[in-house]
């Protein structure tokens, strides 16, 4: 019996072993489900849609040669020109001559004649669906009067928008050395342009017949995006993409802009100088294959997480020149919430906290901004640098303030000097009247009353 229960002991204690032993094991597994992406291109960039969190750059503020991905640019710059009622979508357009001889041999075209008559809408079809050159050079002169006029206004355009390593040549892309951009920013045109619901209907069409015109029959365009349609090719699509445009030269390589939305959250991807790998008779292009790996790793790889919650007490600032506390409360001007990898929790993070001073005078205001706090992690990736606001009203006490003024105002060193030489005045003024002022002795009379009477020796007269 001993034996029988000696054994069922050991046996539990064994089984509780082995789940310690198997927790202990699991955990780590847990925590190193994150893993770092490096994507086969020149440079890559991907952004939460919503928030503009970087969750993914390579090289992404290096100069590169964008090709067709310059077309996001011109589409922008005519849905800025029919916003501002210069230009309509409905609009005929006459291509000129001067646009269609810009046309090289290896340029992406439409098939647009001069003397051809097409609205402004559909020219912008033929620009981010078919990717035609020649569109674009219609578009520019349309816009500008000239396409020299148009590029300068690309460029001006980029400045504005902060694009500090691009400089455009042509309204398509064709390959100049002097034409380049980066992955970041591209993604701020992007970003740009997205903001007229036009640019993604556009970016998102996938097949696009043109009426017939007064020299052409109608035509039939086909996405040049891979992730969004089979017709081209078949094994890139991914579902949760939207558009938006592509780009290759033998110089540039493959380029790709996308963007993709998953249930609540989007994800806005660049990839510049991709290549085409054929490997066992097989040819990936890769600005779609690393688009699509680089979208499914940004959905799973993260979890939104609130890092700063706006009830939070932070930091305790002492308070002077008040009777109702000496300290107010210091809590974050806003929740902040951020994507963070699988393998970081809100507790693994740093909070730093900088105080625009030691102390703050009374009065204070709830919402008053006293300081700043920064969120990062242990590799010094910051997420957010947000305000530290005070979390009540402190009411200031008169007698406090006044004395507090008085000194301060006597702490400054020419008043210091005026009171001074005040007092050194006021000091002569007093010696200099005691030195003048007659002398009294006992009886009330002066020295030189007593001498004046001393002078008559007469006798009275009755």
């Amino acid at each position: 019996m001993k034996k029988l229960q000696f054994f069922s002991i050991f046996l539990v204690v064994a089984l509780l072993a082995g789940l310690l032993s198997t927790t202990a094991v699991a955990a780590p597994e847990e925590s190193d489900t994150f893993e770092n992406l490096t994507i086969s291109a020149k440079a890559a960039l991907l952004v939460d849609g919503s928030t503009g969190q970087v969750l993914l750059q390579q090289d992404a503020h290096e100069q590169l040669y964008p090709a067709s991905l310059t077309k996001c640019m011109t589409t922008l710059l005519v849905l800025q020109a029919v916003d501002e009622g210069t230009l309509s979508l409905d609009q005929t357009i006459t291509a000129s001559q001067t646009a269609i001889n810009m046309l090289t041999d290896d340029s992406s075209s439409a098939g647009i004649q001069a003397g051809e008559q097409l609205t402004v809408e559909q020219l912008l079809y033929c620009v981010m669906v078919q990717s035609a050159n020649e569109a674009c050079y219609i578009l520019a002169e349309a816009v500008s009067g000239s396409v020299d006029a148009f590029v300068e206004e690309m460029n001006a355009e980029a400045e504005r928008l902060g694009c500090e390593d691009t400089h455009f040549v042509n309204p398509c892309g064709l390959h100049d050395p002097e034409h380049y951009t980066s992955a970041w920013d591209m993604y701020l045109i992007v970003k740009e342009a997205m903001n007229y619901s036009m640019f993604m209907t556009l970016a998102n069409t996938k097949t696009y017949t043109l009426p017939a015109t007064n020299l052409s029959e109608e035509r039939t365009f086909h996405t040049t995006n891979g992730l969004i349609d089979r017709w081209r090719y078949t094994e890139y699509v991914y579902s949760y993409a939207q558009g938006i445009k592509t780009g290759h030269t033998s110089d540039a390589g493959y380029c790709l802009v996308s963007y993709a939305e998953q249930g609540s959250r989007s994800l806005i991807g660049v990839v510049l100088g991709a290549q085409a790998v054929t490997e066992n008779g097989s040819t990936t292009i890769q600005s779609f294959s690393e688009m699509r790996r680089m979208f499914e790793w940004g959905f799973s790889s993260f979890t939104s997480t609130t890092i700063l919650d706006h009830a939070s007490l932070i930091e305790e600032i002492p308070v002077t020149l008040s009777r109702q506390t000496n300290y107010v409360s210091l809590h974050p001007s806003e929740d902040v919430t951020v994507l963070l990898p699988s393998n970081v929790a809100a507790e693994d993070l740093v909070q730093e906290v900088t105080l625009d001073s030691e102390s703050v005078e009374a009065p204070v205001t709830a919402g008053q901004k006293l300081g700043t706090i920064t969120v990062s992690d242990s590799s010094g990736n910051v997420y957010t640098t947000t305000d530290l606001v005070a979390a009540n009203d402190v009411s200031a006490s008169q007698v406090l303030t006044l004395l507090h003024r008085i000194q301060v105002l006597f702490a400054n060193p020419l008043v210091k000097i005026l009171a001074v030489v005040i007092a050194v005045a006021v000091i002569f003024l007093i010696v200099s009247y005691l030195r003048r002022r007659p002398r009294r002795y006992r009886g009330g009379q002066s020295y030189r009353t007593r001498r004046r009477n001393r002078r008559y020796h007469g006798r009275r007269r009755w």
